[in-house]
């Protein structure tokens, strides 16, 4: 049975930080993206 602190898989603190990590990253791309065009990301995907 594979030690649950060597995983890589599943809700461990590995996964999770780089969940986190590239969720906040995401978010400043999108912030970015709606400055430097000047309309929202719903708008820019045409849904807004």
């Amino acid at each position: 049975m594979a030690d649950s602190s060597t995983s890589r898989f599943g809700f461990v603190a590995f996964a999770e930080t780089w969940n986190g990590r590239l969720a906040m990253l995401g978010f400043v791309i999108g912030l970015a993206t709606e400055l430097l065009t000047g309309q929202g990301i719903l708008s820019q995907i045409g849904l807004g």
